[in-house]
């Protein structure tokens, strides 16, 4: 656990964290609102002066432990999301005050039981604070051995059943604490792919909510059965099932894994540039989503972490030194996760990454949203010219549309009068006719535009655009010669596809699991497991093959060799390749728009449209015995 200002150490497989450390004496002038219901709860079982000095002082303890716990707890709300160091100190006090309060309660349960009447399921709510501080120092590290301790906290409170008896209190407020640790369990669970787990846990939490409804008849029972109707939905998107002999499904994992990424060869010239941060930005409207975190947010999110390691393997003995022969673990890049922001908070958060990026260090921006276009032709090709991907405007945003009337009324006012504005100063000139019509484009649709993302490109930058209007930043300009790079979805795809676009983007899906994205267009909803680790070793094969396509090629731009020195940004690029190639090669994607592109222009003839390349893919379209849904001849250029 952590003390002062410390990280948390490595988590521990177990429920009881390690007191270290005495308890601070509570202040004597002033009591807070425990001790004075606790001083009823004490003399109600008698008179006060029969309650021996050492277990009145128990009680005492453990009711400011328990105040001072509650109140950094509390605190932590008031805190930025944004920025990697102002956070941590108040993060170390506050594991520190849990650790004690935790540890107490173990040590004096009898006491406690006695005198302070303590209920199990106040232990449970104790022990709920512990795996929402450490699920909320992933959400801050992403490092994915505090996920795992926040799974650990919560599966003992399921095991220990200390929310067993809330049901029998006639509290609604206390049966409400109970789902929302259910909603959280499901959250950490579904991050670290224990489907099994979910899938009980969302059974117990509907048993849960109609007993609920049925003993209160509250106004919040849509709101819950909707929580189940999301993560129901979150569970179904992959569109393809892996399955064991005895038909149960195979759990795929999509994090790197330690052979994930292809090896660079001996010799190879690449920039060491690495990966620290990463912005992942969801705005698709009718995306199926969880607890703020959409499907292409969560595929993104696994792809830029590493494979989480065995706590046991992972922590040193007492008394043991770790090899000095042993490499060092590179840590997860840092993320933040933004869920329909508006401008002003993305900027922000953009702004904070960038002020905090290390020295040779790259950052991702990750933008999957809705596409704005402009409402007219433009006699420029500007940064601002092409539309670019949607924005709130508020946080109360229903598939595109703002629920505040008052606030729709102002835009469309303020939308006429740009309009009147644009026809009056179209016939004074063209500079200001396009000004007024992107002023009123902005308005009716806030919009992040290339030209927005100008000023961070003094740094190395990395930008995946999936988007009905990727294209806009097809038109981007390294201003100030760092390396630069868009990956930029297709803005299009073919009929038969399109009704799967709530279940996530295929470009992103190909980004995340390649092999599942290929069986996808190829028609299949299904594969044994052999077969499925023999596809994944090919395609292993195939990543190789990209790799020494790229770093031998004549004519690439060199930005893309300046990312390939990190294992994430490599995967992703040698992904994005074998998603255009294969794309290119399929018979339904036939349109330009169905293709993804980039910035800078990849050569074709030596990447996407390979020979070699092309024949790997018949030959994995082979293995599946789905050859002929692809092109045999060679690609020509559309």
């Amino acid at each position: 656990m952590v003390r002062g200002a410390r990280q948390p150490q490595q988590p521990r497989s177990r429920l009881a964290p390690r007191l270290t450390g005495t308890v601070e004496k509570p202040p004597r002038k002033r009591k807070s609102r425990t001790e004075f219901a606790l001083k009823e709860i004490m003399s109600s079982g008698g008179a006060e002066d029969d309650i021996p000095q050492g277990e009145r002082k128990t009680v005492t303890d453990f009711c400011y432990l328990l105040d001072k716990s509650k109140q950094l707890f509390n605190g932590l709300r008031d805190l930025p999301q944004y920025g990697q160091k102002q956070w941590q100190s108040y993060f170390g006090r506050t594991f520190d005050v849990y650790t004690k309060l935790w540890k107490f309660q173990q040590q004096h349960r009898q006491v406690l039981d006695n005198r302070y009447g303590l209920k199990r399921w106040q232990i449970g709510e104790i022990a709920s604070k512990i795996g929402q501080l450490y699920y909320h120092y992933y959400l801050r590290t992403s490092e994915t051995s505090y996920l795992n301790e926040a799974f650990s906290f919560y599966s003992a409170i399921r095991q220990r059943s200390y929310y067993s008896q809330v049901n029998k209190e006639d509290r609604p407020e206390l049966v409400v604490k109970k789902l929302r640790y259910y909603a959280r369990f499901i959250v950490v669970c579904l991050l670290l792919n224990k489907m099994d787990v979910v899938k009980d846990l969302v059974k117990e939490l509907s048993d849960e909510i109609e007993d609920y409804t049925h003993r209160f008849n509250t106004e919040d029972q849509v709101e819950w059965n909707l929580v189940l109707q999301e993560v129901a939905a979150f569970i179904e998107a992959d569109p393809v099932m892996v399955l064991n002999d005895d038909n149960t499904i195979v759990i795929t994992s999509n994090r790197l894994a330690e052979t994930g990424a292809p090896l660079l060869e001996q010799g190879m010239i690449v920039g060491q540039l690495s990966l620290a941060d990463a912005l992942i930005i969801g705005n698709c409207n009718n995306q199926v989503k969880f607890s703020e975190l959409t499907v292409d947010m969560f595929r993104m999110l696994q792809a830029l972490e590493r494979e989480p390691m065995n706590l046991a393997s992972q922590m040193n003995k007492p008394g043991m030194q770790e090899s000095a022969d042993k490499p060092t673990r590179r840590e997860n890049p840092h993320k933040y996760l933004l869920y329909k922001p508006t401008f002003s908070q993305l900027y922000t958060f953009l702004a904070a990454s960038f002020k905090e990026l290390p020295a040779n260090s790259v950052l991702l921006i990750y933008l999957s949203a809705t596409g704005v276009f402009p409402t007219g032709r433009s006699d420029s090709e500007g940064p601002y010219d092409f539309g670019g991907v949607l924005t709130n405007s508020n946080r109360d945003i229903i598939n595109g549309d703002t629920i505040h009337k008052r606030n729709q009324s102002h835009k469309e006012m303020h939308c006429a009068m740009a309009r009147r504005r644009c026809e009056q100063s179209r016939l004074k000139s063209k500079i200001s006719e396009r000004y007024t019509a992107i002023h009123c484009d902005c308005c009716c649709f806030p919009s992040l535009h290339p030209g927005d993302l100008y000023p961070f490109t003094r740094k190395p930058l990395f930008i995946i655009v999936d988007s009905s209007n990727s294209v806009a930043y097809k038109n981007f300009t390294n201003l100030f010669g760092q390396p630069l790079v868009c990956l930029l979805s297709p803005t299009a795809y073919p009929k038969a596809l399109q009704d799967q676009s709530q279940r996530g983007s295929l470009f992103t899906l190909f980004l995340n699991n390649p092999l599942m994205a290929f069986l996808f267009v190829s028609g299949l909803s299904s594969m044994r497991r052999g077969l499925w680790e023999k596809c994944q070793e090919y395609l292993r094969k195939i990543n190789r093959d990209i790799a020494q396509l790229l770093t031998h090629s004549r004519s690439i731009d060199q930005a893309f060799l300046q990312f390939f020195g990190d294992e994430f940004l490599r995967l992703l690029l040698t992904r994005f390749i074998f998603c255009s190639a294969t794309m290119r090669m399929h018979k339904i994607f036939r349109e330009t728009r169905n293709y993804p592109e980039s910035y800078p222009q990849l050569p074709r003839d030596e990447t996407v449209e390979n020979p070699h390349l092309q024949k790997h893919i018949l030959e994995l379209a082979s293995i599946l015995d789905v050859r002929n849904v692809f092109l045999e001849n060679t690609i020509d250029d559309y």
